[in-house]
């Protein structure tokens, strides 16, 4: 293998996934051919989109059995992977508009539904207005489920939808009938854990790297280094989509809790000796699927997690996180936006004076000894600030790698200054990072004080830091 990632590894990644598709899909729609006489036009204008209504309404078509059904939903979607970007714009938009709930018919189940007095009449009506309210196109969706690959394929689509969605009501429409669809096939009790390490399918290991979202795998050797005997790498997996992680997490075991990325992914560090750890800190979670988005198992994963690990590993004692805070540098610009002093009065920078965001924004800020030091004490009762007391109207924490986890019981354990020093570090938190500690005695009431109340469960350290504020 080489040392460094190809580039564009991501589109390589996918265009085998898609080549692979279209040679699967192909043998199991020869037997529907003729449905649609000749292939359509990439753009696929009027013309074209005319034949594909019928092809879709073949789809919902009974006649022929199983087989046959799914040897037209094989087509089907041999056919919208032939359009380009406009194209598979219109077949989307042909399946929202056209293919919906009849909501006349909705309208007469619902008055035969008030008329109906007696049980048996009640009953049939009930049942006769949950099938109205079953759209064509979600039974059409639902034939994706037997082809191989064919729940990828929805998970994909879903992408795709929230996008075209943001301004489109019917889009909307049909990607939160989607979402419902997903959200009933991926539920937590049908997903597996496995363990991801060096010794996994190459295709495996090129979808971590591609999919990494909170630390950018920086080629085989940082993977290789992520996979090593004292760090971890669990994965949620569907049976539907046995290769395709669906979340991620990546966990080191040290002694200690850790306060620096740069350290705990240095390379050339020696290895430790996982039966001597006494903590697991997990540095980074990542999901892999965009159209999974608003489904969660994030939370199931961190405590699968925690309990593989201790029956694993009996000395370990504590659960940790080192994360980012992603919202931080956004919330300080835009207080500064809104008038209110960036640092407090007793705070002062050393020369040349300049802004707080003139000074973040300038490379390499943290690499001056005067001005790190300046900067040191004011940021982190901020970012106490930000992370203890700024929240939604909804009363979840405003920023979101916060809210995951207090949502899943741990506490606001620890600021580290300088904890990430990458431009993505530095542009997101100023550098700080936050260990968020999984007490496992503690979880369930965390979780429901944050939940009920907006209660925060924070360490004194970090407590003090916010009155300081």
């Amino acid at each position: 293998m080489n040392d460094r990632a190809p580039a564009g590894l991501f589109d390589s990644v996918f265009d085998r996934a898609l080549a692979n598709l279209r040679g699967v899909w192909r043998e199991i729609a020869d037997s529907a051919r003729g449905v649609l006489a000749g292939a359509p036009r990439p753009e696929l204008p009027e013309g074209d989109a005319g034949r594909l209504r019928e092809q879709m309404l073949s789809c919902l078509d009974r006649r022929g059995g199983e087989v046959t059904a799914r040897a037209r939903a094989a087509d089907l979607g041999r056919t919208y992977l032939a359009l380009d970007a406009d194209g598979r714009a219109r077949f989307l938009r042909l399946l929202a508009e056209e293919f919906d709930v009849d909501r006349s018919g909705i309208d007469a189940c619902c008055t035969a539904l008030l008329a109906a007095t007696a049980p048996a009449e009640r009953g049939a009506a009930e049942q006769a207005l949950r099938q109205a309210l079953l759209a064509p196109r979600v039974i059409l969706l639902r034939q994706f489920n037997a082809l191989p690959e064919g729940v990828k394929f929805l998970v994909d689509r879903r992408a795709e939808l929230m996008e075209l969605g943001r301004h489109d009501p019917a889009m909307r429409g049909l990607e939160q009938d989607l979402k419902a669809l997903l959200a009933d096939w991926f539920d937590i009790g049908f997903l597996e854990l496995k363990r991801i390490s060096w010794d996994s399918p190459a295709s495996l290991l090129e979808k971590l790297i591609a999919y990494e979202a909170v630390h950018e795998i920086r080629g085989w050797t940082d993977l290789k280094n992520r996979l090593e005997a004292d760090r971890r790498c669990f994965a949620f997996f569907h049976p539907r989509m046995p290769d395709e992680p669906l979340i991620f997490v990546e966990v080191a075991l040290v002694s200690g809790m850790a306060d620096s990325i740069q350290s705990l992914l240095d390379e050339t560090a020696p290895m430790g000796d996982p039966q001597a750890a006494d903590t697991a800190i997990f540095y980074s979670i990542s999901n892999c699927q965009r159209g999974l988005a608003g489904i969660s198992f994030g939370d199931f994963l961190i405590k699968r997690v925690v309990d593989a690990l201790a029956n694993e590993l009996p000395r370990l004692k504590v659960f940790a996180t080192l994360s980012p805070v992603p919202g931080f540098r956004p919330w300080l610009a835009q207080r500064q936006g809104g008038g209110d002093p960036p640092l407090p009065p007793d705070a002062r920078l050393p020369d040349p004076p300049g802004d707080l965001e003139t000074v973040l924004e300038t490379p390499d800020w943290c690499r001056d000894p005067a001005i790190a030091a300046a900067l040191r004490e004011p940021l982190l009762r901020l970012c106490a600030h930000y992370l203890l007391r700024e929240q939604r109207r909804s009363g979840r924490a405003l920023d979101p790698v916060a809210h995951f986890h207090l949502s899943n019981g741990a506490r606001v354990e620890r600021l580290n200054w300088l904890g990430d020093v990458s431009p993505k570090g530095l542009q997101q938190s100023a550098g700080i990072m936050v260990n968020y500690l999984y007490r496992l005695t503690d979880i369930e009431a965390n979780h429901q004080a944050y939940r009920d109340f907006g209660r925060v469960a924070a360490a004194g350290a970090v407590s003090n830091l916010v009155r300081q504020a």
